[in-house]
């Protein structure tokens, strides 16, 4: 069973999975405003990470999606939604297309898509290597952040995946979810699904989930932060809160969501677009104009192609 520590008491129960560089801790920053009331949330480390780390296994997203449904099954959660970070966002995926019958909601904090993230030449180097140099870890981390954080942070996020995860399963981990192509295994699924993205993560940015995530799931949605980068976590805590529970919230309502997108001002918070008519479509405080996100699939291939850097995870 996955190592984890439960907060709240709600009646809807989430998964908290985090991503390459980090273990549980990951949402250390959003856990003390979380809303313990309506809902009951479970953070995990996957294999190879925090009290996992000498867990055995694959490190794939397969073998972890089998590994949540088996503790849903050990805490007695019939039904659940699923929050995932980069790697984690894979995982939730994952979890759509074996037990969508389960799931309630699924969130992709700047999530891995599920057709994967070809890596090639100096980018596939630098992401293998970065399972044991640190050096490689904190150019991811200051790249996919937008070289805006301060030093100390890298620092410290760099020290904490290295010591919270096992260079070897991470090195396998990284096969999985660059690896994997299995989108068709959750295009068209049902399943209310909601992509965040950082407007200044320049690879898994939100023209990819517009291209991947809004294009395969007929019920998605796309919040940006545009202040934010791969790690919302971190960079906008409260923002990041605020979004996600208000889309779990929204389990209730049975109409479907098609495509809409959704962008943070930064005056009046969240300006909305349901992109399902010319008319209605407009463009917040920010000079960010919502999308219907119906780009095709097959555009987003290779994200690091249009990032022209490394693709965080």
């Amino acid at each position: 069973m996955l190592p984890h520590e439960v907060h709240g008491d709600g009646a809807h129960k989430v998964f908290a999975v985090h991503g390459w560089f980090a273990d549980r801790s990951a949402y250390a920053a959003v856990l003390p405003d979380l809303d313990r009331t309506a809902f009951t949330y479970a953070l995990v480390d996957l294999r190879g990470y925090g009290e996992a780390q000498d867990a055995v296994g694959a490190y794939t997203t397969a073998e972890a999606a089998a590994d949540l449904v088996e503790l849903a099954d050990r805490l007695g959660w019939q039904r659940f939604s699923v929050l995932g970070h980069s790697m984690g966002g894979a995982v939730a995926q994952r979890l759509a297309a074996v037990v969508p019958h389960r799931l309630r909601r699924i969130v992709g904090v700047s999530p891995v898509p599920a057709s994967g993230v070809p890596l090639a030449g100096e980018q596939a180097a630098l992401f293998s290597d970065a399972a044991h140099k640190p050096e490689n870890r904190r150019a991811i981390l200051d790249l996919t952040t937008g070289g805006r954080r301060p030093a100390a942070w890298l620092d410290r996020m760099v020290a904490r995946s290295l010591e919270r995860s096992d260079a070897k399963a991470c090195r396998a981990w990284l096969d999985s979810w660059a690896g994997d192509d299995f989108h068709a295994d959750v295009e068209g699924s049902e399943v209310p699904a909601l992509a965040v993205a950082g407007g200044l993560d320049p690879a898994l940015s939100p023209e990819v989930m517009r291209q991947t995530w809004l294009s395969w799931y007929p019920r998605a949605e796309l919040v940006t932060l545009p202040f934010a980068g791969h790690y919302a976590m971190d960079e906008c805590p409260l923002e990041l809160i605020r979004v996600v529970e208000d889309f779990l919230r929204a389990d209730a309502d049975s109409g479907a969501h098609t495509g809409r997108t959704t962008d943070t001002g930064t005056d009046t918070g969240i300006t909305a677009d349901t992109g399902t008519t010319a008319d209605t479509g407009t463009t917040a405080d920010t000079g960010t104009t919502a999308d219907s996100g119906t780009a095709a699939a097959t555009d987003a291939a290779s994200p690091l192609a249009a990032a022209g850097e490394s693709e965080p995870v």
